[in-house]
């Protein structure tokens, strides 16, 4: 995975955050209250990402399975049920 579609995700989720929190702030009203502007600008920026990043999260998930290697989630899965049973097995015997 390339790390510059994961920056540009980074970067662009950050502004969807910090700009409206930005223009809330020159509210008098919502300057008193920052926590409110706070969540409504986290709603915004939940809401912008959702509409607006879809390509920049996709090309920043798309190397993850590389990394992750060959072995499939369900083989990891699997792999740790028998390391599970095993250790119960053993210690169900021994009592």
């Amino acid at each position: 995975m390339k790390a510059r579609p994961a920056i540009v995700y980074s970067v662009l989720r950050l502004l969807a955050f910090l700009v409206p929190f930005g223009l809330m702030m020159l509210s008098p009203v919502l300057r008193e209250y920052y926590w409110l502007a706070a969540i409504f600008a986290a709603l915004i920026g939940l809401s912008l990402s959702l509409l607006f990043l879809r390509r920049p999260l996709a090309e920043a998930t798309s190397g993850l399975p590389e990394r992750r290697g060959r072995r499939t989630g369900a083989e990891n899965d699997a792999d740790a049920e028998d390391a599970a049973s095993d250790a119960l097995g053993d210690d169900s015997t021994s009592r």
